[in-house]
């Protein structure tokens, strides 16, 4: 699926009140986030008993990732952007970083 066509789709399950636009995508974003980590501090924590990540565990963290991209999806329309945009934004921007050396290290303009 192309993420156009995967934005477009999750628009048609968003249904926020138009006062909390972008707001209330932005804190779904966040809260999905913080699941997809808990799901992976259970896991550094032994809950899989083993270092191998579990079948279960994959599942459950691809489930909270879909919701992390649907949260995405919606904040982006909310502030009239594509997923397009966003990803080949992103990928310019770590590759002008990779051909400066400057991958490793911190700060927005590296």
């Amino acid at each position: 699926m192309e993420l156009k066509e995967y934005q477009k789709k999750a628009l048609l399950t968003a249904f926020h009140p138009e006062k909390y636009k972008i707001i209330y995508p932005a804190l779904g974003l966040g809260n999905e986030s913080g699941e997809v980590m808990g799901k992976i501090k259970k896991w550094l924590r032994g809950d899989d008993n083993g270092e191998t990540m579990s079948e279960d565990r994959k599942e459950a963290i691809k489930g909270e990732l879909g919701d992390v991209l649907w949260y995405l999806a919606v904040l982006a329309h909310d502030l009239d952007l594509s997923l397009e945009d966003i990803a080949k934004y992103n990928l310019d921007k770590l590759q002008l970083r990779k051909e400066r050396g400057t991958l490793k290290g911190d700060g927005d303009t590296r």
